[in-house]
């Protein structure tokens, strides 16, 4: 912690230095915007990224921006149906600029800031990533942040109910998947199968998904690749927004609302957002509602700071809550209907069938999670010259409680209180004959403190320290960019002495005994990547990137020993375990007319000691039982991983507001040299094909703008490559599910008064279990012979977006 402060002393005297070094060398630009016909464009965003400031044009298309630094920087322009401007402006020499948007019914290049030393762009970007934007989550149905971008290209999610997904990526997820919100990435227990991403998805932006170890800026943990979950920019100068949204959802009775203000004043900034949401269980065709499968969250966040000629310094505060309760699918074995323990007169617990009232009750059933997330952020970019130094400092404080006893449903067992604090450090040298260079260095500090009555993972502390090179060159059509990078982890578990009863105690009590070894673990790794982005011609692009990347096991497959409820087993460690290492291939090839865009993606990853869990037989040949449940151990072995995705987009010109979508993602994960039955990986997504068509309206008369009506189906392939040894998994059957969707903004007066988004989603109202859902795995229906709990039934969301800007 001595070294954090040092780093922050150094920050506070550079932001210093810097005001005084560059605090005569302001400027402004101004200019106008207009499309192909020189007609002026109103509303057009004129964005710098590396202030977080920027504006949009007056009715005459004309912007200004004061309070500039004199240098060259990068300029984004961007507008509904235009093709976006992403060029470097010397802002020494110039102070007007004007600009001309091209119409565009696919926007081929974007501007993205992860994985990078600042903002870049995408087709520049030698390793495979999606973009998810504003407008699309806006679009889409879903029940968390994560549901809402698994249907992208090589994303998959694994689920516990309706309320808990965990991302994954290319058939990596857990701690293989970095998620980094409000500039820093997010810890929160994300080692386990029902531990969900503590993210308010009102609060999102825009995502950025970069696939494979490619970026070195976030260390360990990022080998399937980063989920960047951004903010919405600081608005442009002057303004102020307030914004409601509300979300009803049919199938499970989802209530949704969210509100927030924000302004730019001078250099002041600010963003103020709450958030709530409940749900009671959901249904199905197969297992109507499904008992315990609702729940409650909210969420409050701030952001206050300074934008201006020299850089930002912005602060964001947010307490996030998630109440989920825990779906065990227990089943009467006469009737097939759930059942729940409640308390006789008498004072016994005993079993009784789940009621309606217990079905549509938006409260807190037995048993559930409690998971409140805190953090504080501190997010800095400073101006030195021609160069800047960003330094980012963040503390989170996750706290992940289960209550599972209907006679004290006020007392938790599982309490487990993480503290992290997260640093970042880095410096963009000025660009030099093409040349762009930057170093830093980057990691956390984690205590976990075990506070309940229940041990499933031992206390430990972490820290993790990474040092960082990255540099890029463009030559004419070629664009080269590559880095290393250096980690060291040290992980120490600390022991845990337990009596008869469960409680803790010491190790010279005479009836203690041993429930979790003492262990200190040191893991270090290298990690790179070196790739290149080819103009082939006006219409084809090609990309190459080879990366290797580095993850220390996590504190549950070193060191697990107790029962995890919300995945109905129980869960043995091994201190021994050695860290991941990959080295993957990536290719892609990519064609751009006004007709059609379409681009394919192919991919190759080699794990040396890939870490996964199995369930474990006993001495007699049947499952081993603890605690009336499975037991699975971790393991390790050499694995392969390849397969891509497929993206083509058919715009027919003149009829350029109608698109035909389709996506197909396929990933084949194996064991290297090992038997059928344990050859694959176990939690593989099958193949998915996904096909949308969607026709895009500007406007319908003087009522409706940004319209657009859409259809569409996905189809899931069956997944019969399982890792069935043991009993571990089990084969799925392929699915197809129809969705359907219409929307846009309601006008009067010319002015947006209101967007309205209608969906539905499984309209056929199929009976299906996703690969990846963990109740996939709950009891036998015994009526029926049916295995576990089926995925959500049709679903019919209805949200309205009011803006009130001035």
């Amino acid at each position: 912690m001595k070294k954090t402060f040092n780093l922050l002393i150094v920050l506070l005297l550079s932001v210093t230095s810097g005001a005084t070094n560059i605090g005569n060398q302001q400027t402004y630009l101004h200019g106008k915007i207009s499309d192909s016909q020189g007609k002026p464009l109103v509303g057009v965003t004129v964005f710098f990224n590396e202030l977080k400031t920027g504006t949009i044009t007056d009715n005459d298309g004309n912007y200004e921006l004061d309070n500039l630094p004199r240098r060259s920087m990068l300029i984004q322009i961007t507008a509904i149906g235009y093709k976006m401007i992403a060029e470097n402006i010397d802002l020494k020499t110039i102070s007007k600029k004007d600009f001309v948007l091209t119409e565009s019914v696919v926007e081929i290049d974007e501007v993205v800031v992860t994985g990078q030393a600042g903002a870049g762009q995408l087709q520049k970007m030698p390793s495979p990533m999606s973009i998810v934007t504003h407008k699309d989550l806006l679009q889409l149905a879903s029940t968390n942040i994560i549901d809402a971008i698994s249907s992208q290209p090589g994303i998959s999610q694994i689920t516990t109910g309706s309320g808990i997904s965990k991302p994954v990526i290319r058939g990596l997820g857990y701690n293989r998947v970095v998620v980094v919100n409000d500039g820093i990435r997010q810890e929160g227990q994300q080692w386990g199968d029902e531990h969900g991403i503590e993210i308010d998805e009102n609060d999102v932006s825009r995502v950025e998904i970069l696939k494979g170890p490619a970026s070195l800026m976030y260390g360990s943990d990022a080998m399937a690749g980063i989920i960047n979950f951004v903010s919405a920019p600081v608005l442009s100068q002057g303004s102020q927004q307030l914004n409601a949204l509300a979300n009803y959802q049919t199938n499970n009775g989802l209530m949704a609302y969210s509100v927030n203000f924000a302004g730019h004043k001078k250099n002041f900034v600010w963003d103020v957002r709450y958030s709530n949401k409940q749900a009671h269980a959901y249904q199905n065709k197969q297992d109507g509602y499904v008992y315990n499968s609702g729940f409650r969250e909210n969420a409050l966040s701030g952001l206050v700071g300074i934008s201006s000629w020299w850089g930002y310094s912005h602060l964001t505060l947010s307490a996030y809550q998630l109440s989920p309760g825990i779906v065990e699918g227990d089943r009467d074995s006469a009737t097939g209907k759930f059942i729940k323990q409640q308390i006789s007169s008498d004072g016994i617990v005993g079993e009784a069938l789940a009621t309606s009232s217990d079905y549509l009750s938006y409260k807190q059933l037995i048993p559930f999670q409690q998971v409140k997330h805190y953090k504080a952020v501190w997010d800095n970019s400073v101006m030195l010259g021609e160069g800047s130094l960003k330094a980012t400092m963040g503390y989170q404080q996750n706290q992940r409680q289960e209550y599972a006893d209907v006679q004290m449903p006020n007392d938790y067992g599982l309490y487990f209180q993480l503290h992290t604090v997260n640093y970042n450090f880095q410096y963009v040298f000025p660009s030099n004959n093409g040349y762009d260079l930057s170093i830093g260095t980057n990691g956390m500090y984690q205590n976990s403190l075990n506070k309940g009555i229940e041990f499933l993972v031992p206390e430990y502390r972490l820290f993790d320290a990474g040092v960082f090179a990255m540099a890029k060159k463009t030559w004419g059509k070629i664009n080269v960019s590559g880095g290393l990078r250096y980690d060291r982890r040290n992980e120490t578990g600390d022991a845990l002495y337990v009596n008869s009863d469960e409680e803790k105690t010491t190790s010279t009590d005479p009836n203690a005994m041993e429930r979790f070894s003492l262990f200190e673990s040191v893991f270090a790794g290298v990690s790179g990547s070196i790739g290149a982005t080819y103009q082939l011609s006006e219409n084809w692009q090609t990309k190459l990137n080879l990366s290797r990347g580095f993850r220390a096991p996590n504190i549950s497959e070193l060191g697990s020993n107790g029962v995890h409820e919300g995945t109905i087993r129980y869960e043995l460690g091994d201190p021994s375990l050695k860290p991941e290492n990959s080295l993957q291939l990536d290719y892609e090839l990519g064609y751009s007319t006004q007709h059609v865009s379409a681009r394919v993606n192919l991919f190759i990853n080699n794990i040396s000691n890939y870490i996964f869990s199995r369930k474990i037989s006993s001495v007699l040949g049947g499952d081993s039982i603890a605690n009336d449940v499975p037991v699975y151990k971790f393991n390790a072995g050499n694995a392969r991983l390849m397969g891509g995705e497929a993206i083509i987009d058919i715009h027919p010109h003149p009829l350029n507001w109608l698109h035909f979508e389709n996506i197909f993602s396929y990933v084949d994960a194996q064991l290297l040299h090992q038997t059928d039955s344990t050859r694959y990986l176990p939690l593989t997504p099958g193949a998915k094909l996904k096909s949308d068509l969607r026709a895009e309206i500007v406007g319908v008369g003087s009522f409706v703008k940004n319209g657009f009506v859409s259809v569409g189906i996905e189809h899931y392939f069956a997944q019969n490559k399982v890792y069935n040894a043991y009993g571990t998994e089990t084969a799925t059957p392929a699915y197809s599910l129809l969705s359907a969707s219409i929307g846009g903004d309601i006008l009067v007066n010319k002015k947006t008064v209101c967007s309205l988004y209608i969906s539905v989603t499984n309209l056929a109202d199929i009976a299906y279990q996703n690969h990846l859902s963990r109740l996939k795995y709950a009891a036998m229906n015994r009526v029926n012979g049916t295995s576990g709990v089926y995925n959500m039934g049709r679903n019919i969301s209805l949200k309205l977006v009011v803006p009130v800007a001035w």
